[in-house]
């Protein structure tokens, strides 16, 4: 028995070589694998001495040769190519030991240059995965140091079975998938074309009980669990995943401390001081019923005052980039409560691209990372907006721009006073903004209101007037726009325009 190994990432395969050799199978090895495998004291056959050809261009060529792909492709049970390896001095391969150059490392790295980055293009590596994973009927095919331990058991026991050898093979070709699929990607970021990010690079990041309901399948792909550790608490459902990302999406608009609720994917309170206590009971403030069962996101420590704050409150996930001991001793105190902490700085710099499925299809698009256009910011009304009201108009532009469409916000410069999401009609989502805000007795005089879209007609802005509302902000460039300005005028209300859009349905 023959065993090929060539890996970037050495972690186990000392160990792993050495149960090989044990079981008396003859080691192959390319590189600073051979190197390692020496240096060690382990017996390894350079694969130069196999091809009788040396390797190349700096290791660009060294297994692309017939006696290494006739070995790891030669059907056992196939006499013509059985009559073919003999005639040619091939030997078989029965089990590959390969992962690839880390092109997503080196592309990580920000000291990496193109060249760097072209060179961690695997080209050989890929060719052995897929032709082992290809003939996984005779050949095991590892790209996984997790496996090692499963292979020795085995073949102590036997033999690497057939099932094993199947269940390699679909993580070889998936393995060479995503790792195409990152170098199109990588590509891509020089294209104005959507084209090359087809190829989406997706690994199982994490299996789930089911999806949105118990009866849907469903699977996290990714690597969102290099964001979020979770720290305490029942396992992460499809729902706790999509409220996170919604929190932390709206928590990371904000330099300042701030507390933000979410409910069923919408923000449902806003709230930032410098004591994150007082952020959080002004963002519960603005809903006092619905986070109840949401999801807490803090973009500060959460200490012993904070933790103490929302204990009682029945809350599905705390997200924060820190617990302090006794913060985290009093939380846990609730079995189901999951407790996560965010990398912020990580999360911040994640790529993050938009997709939704459709029938027979998929969505892809930019993630919505602007929060408006800086030429396009401009006061359209007589009145100029206070130093107050300027803030008031930007905070509510931050909350409405995660808010789903139709969406209406009122705020301060420093809270959310009323949320109106996901209604058909722009008038009835300022209409049940309104009526929440009666509902909790806060008063809306005097604050600022944020529409995601552009008013359509002017009975949405007058009915913000109605309601209190001293400013505005919103995209503009409807085709009634100077109607719309007429009416902001008539109330003698601040309005501006952002230029930008901020659709989410």
């Amino acid at each position: 028995m023959t065993a090929l190994l060539s890996v970037s990432d050495k972690t186990g395969i000392i160990e792993f070589a050495r149960e090989l050799h044990s079981l008396g199978v003859q080691l192959l090895s390319t590189g600073g694998t051979a190197k390692a495998l020496k240096e060690a004291g382990i017996p390894v056959v350079s694969v130069s001495d196999v091809t009788g050809f040396p390797e190349i261009m700096d290791g660009r060529v060294k297994t692309l040769h017939p006696k290494i792909h006739g070995g790891i492709l030669g059907r056992m049970d196939n006499p013509t190519d059985a009559a073919q390896m003999q005639e040619h001095g091939i030997e078989h391969i029965d089990i590959v030991v390969v992962n690839l150059y880390p092109f997503e490392q080196t592309v990580a790295d920000p000291s990496s240059s193109d060249a760097d980055i072209i060179e961690n293009i695997d080209i050989g590596g890929p060719a052995m995965v897929r032709a082992s994973a290809k003939n996984h009927a005779h050949v095991a095919i590892v790209v996984n140091p997790s496996h090692y331990p499963t292979i020795i058991h085995q073949l102590k026991s036997g033999g690497i079975s057939y099932d094993l050898r199947r269940q390699l093979a679909l993580e070889a070709f998936s393995h060479t998938a995503q790792y195409d699929a990152r170098i199109s990607q990588y590509f891509a970021r020089e294209s104005s074309s959507f084209l090359a990010v087809g190829a989406l690079p997706l690994r199982i990041d994490q299996p789930l009980r089911y999806g949105e309901n118990p009866h849907q399948r469903a699977v996290l792909y990714g690597s969102f669990t290099s964001l979020f550790r979770q720290l305490h608490g029942k396992e992460l459902s499809y729902n706790n995943i999509l409220d996170i990302d919604a929190a932390m999406g709206l928590c990371a608009e904000f330099d300042e401390p701030t507390v933000v609720i979410v409910k069923h994917n919408n923000p449902c309170g806003v709230g930032s001081d410098a004591s994150i206590v007082e952020a959080y009971r002004k963002a519960f403030a603005t809903d006092t019923v619905s986070p109840f069962g949401g999801i807490i996101a803090v973009n500060r420590p959460i200490d012993i005052s904070f933790a103490e704050e929302v204990h009682g409150l029945f809350a599905e996930v705390l997200i924060a980039p820190s617990f302090s001991d006794d913060a985290l001793a009093l939380l846990q105190k609730k079995k189901d409560r999951r407790l996560m902490v965010v990398d912020r700085a990580a999360y911040n710099a994640a790529t993050k691209t938009s997709v939704r499925s459709v029938a027979s299809g998929l969505l892809v698009q930019d993630a919505d990372a602007i929060l408006y256009n800086d030429e396009a910011l401009r006061v359209v009304t007589s009145r100029t907006p206070s130093d107050d009201e300027h803030r008031a108009m930007l905070y509510a532009w931050k909350i409405a721009k995660h808010v789903k469409s139709n969406a209406i916000v009122y705020a301060t410069q420093d809270r959310s006073l009323a949320i109106g999401a996901g209604q058909m009609s722009r008038v009835d989502s300022a209409r049940i903004a309104v009526r929440k805000a009666q509902d909790a007795g806060i008063d809306l005089s005097g604050c600022a209101v944020a529409s995601d879209a552009f008013f359509p007609f002017a009975d949405g802005l007058l009915q913000a007037a109605e309601a209190g509302a001293a400013c505005v902000i919103q995209p503009g460039g409807s085709i009634r726009d100077e109607e719309v300005i007429a009416a902001a005028n008539e109330k003698g209300l601040a309005m501006m325009f952002t230029g930008t859009r901020h659709f989410r349905h």
